[in-house]
């Protein structure tokens, strides 16, 4: 029976290995020809596909080390973020952002550039402190923030080795409540969109654009100690009860909202880790644009509504703080992710998507490693100032090629 990834649209070509030990997983990648790390197979592309073995480390064993004086949690890189996040809160501890999906894998998060929402918060690999690889040659070798090549091995899209741990910055545990709005006016939004996005730790907007003059929704995640939720966003009133992103769904998935102060695992993520947010029938691309540009790239996709609206189920606009990593899609400047989440019909979406990538062009848009997208390698790669730094280090720590693929070839890895 074929491997597939989360959405169903993507057939895995490798063959499935799941070490129960550090020593086994050492032998197979030294062993074999082609290796690509698989994690919780919550991408959209073929970027973790290869004709090798597909190596998951969810079946090594857990580790979640506290070390108080440093702030820094060791926590297996295989594990979901969701039960990390259980660990840290059960010790006191927290981490600063979490994804909408708390179901995701540590180290496939990080790799793909994956992130949560907050004006001051990057993105999930930004609170990376150190990453222990596991290279071709069988060797295991940490890479720790400081060290010159850091920067290009934490967003690395699989392409270095295979990620066991990871040391993340942690802070004492915290509570937050979350409000949902409706009909926010994007006139007045767009009018001074810093003003929305900085109302609380964390800010989502949605719109399904069947009404181009609203976002349907707005999610505020406000910091208990810090400003409450306002009362009304430019005139739009909380949810009279618990709201799912996409109009007409059951929220019962969904993390408690009408401002209840709650533990900060349980409301930064839009969704509950103990559910199944949906049964995969979906896609999904993403797009980050510097967040000055935002409010016209906004618009842009407004005008163009018209013509992907038959495919829409909803999209998120969420803030990203800028970071120092080489292919992060927040590198070097503050963000904007530009989400879209597609009914899943593949062709259908790959014919309207350079329609998209043509209209935020001007705003040098970069797509998420793990999504679907279009765009042409050679703008990618522009769009990158350390990619050629990144594609070097590549050659230097995989010079047999073991992790590459036909992803990373067409990308000019």
């Amino acid at each position: 029976m074929s491997l597939h990834n989360w959405a169903g649209n993507l057939a895995y070509a490798g063959e499935l290995v799941s070490p129960t030990t550090r020593e086994d997983a050492v032998r197979a990648v030294r062993d074999a020809d082609a290796v690509r790390a698989l994690g919780t197979r919550h991408s959209f592309s073929a970027i973790a596909d290869t004709s090798g073995i597909l190596l998951s480390t969810a079946s090594l064993p857990a580790r979640v080390e506290i070390d108080p004086a440093a702030r820094i949690a060791r926590v297996s890189g295989g594990l979901r973020y969701g039960d990390v996040a259980e660990r840290l809160q059960a010790a006191g501890w927290a981490l600063g952002n979490l994804a909408s999906l708390p179901h995701i894998s540590v180290a496939g998060a990080i790799a793909t550039g994956t992130h949560g929402s907050g004006d001051r918060n990057r993105s999930l690999a930004g609170s990376v402190a150190g990453v222990e690889l596991l290279l071709a040659d069988g060797t295991v070798r940490w890479f720790r923030r400081g060290d010159p090549e850091f920067p290009g091995v934490v967003v690395s899209l699989g392409a270095f080795g295979v990620v066991l741990d990871v040391e993340l910055d942690i802070q004492p545990t915290y509570d937050l409540a979350q409000t949902v709005y409706e009909r926010v006016p994007w006139d007045a939004a767009l009018a001074d969109l810093a003003a929305v996005t900085s109302l609380g730790h964390s800010v989502s907007l949605f719109s399904t654009w069947t009404d181009p003059d609203v976002a349907d929704q707005l999610w505020l995640k406000a910091r208990v100690g810090e400003a409450p939720a306002p009362a009304s966003v430019l005139g739009a009133a909380p949810a009279s009860e618990a709201r799912h992103p996409l109009p007409g769904v059951s929220a019962e998935n969904c993390t408690v909202q009408g401002g209840t102060a709650g533990p900060w695992l349980e409301r930064l993520p839009h969704f509950r880790l103990g559910f199944t947010p949906s049964q995969g029938d979906e896609l999904q691309s993403e797009y980050f644009v510097d967040r000055r540009d935002a409010p016209a790239a906004i618009r842009a996709l407004r005008e163009l509504s018209p013509r992907f609206l038959p495919l829409l189920l909803v999209n998120e606009v969420r803030t990203i703080a800028a970071d120092d990593l080489w292919l992060s899609g927040a590198y070097g400047r503050d963000s904007v992710g530009l989400h879209f989440t597609w009914r899943r019909e593949e062709d259908a979406v790959r014919a309207v998507l350079p329609r998209i990538e043509d209209a935020l062009a001007p705003y040098a848009a970069r797509p998420h490693w793990g999504k679907v997208f279009t765009m042409a390698p050679a703008d990618i790669r522009a769009r990158y100032p350390r990619f050629e730094d990144a594609v070097a280090l590549r050659e230097r720590l995989d010079p047999r090629g073991t992790f590459r693929n036909t992803y990373l070839t067409a990308l000019g890895f």
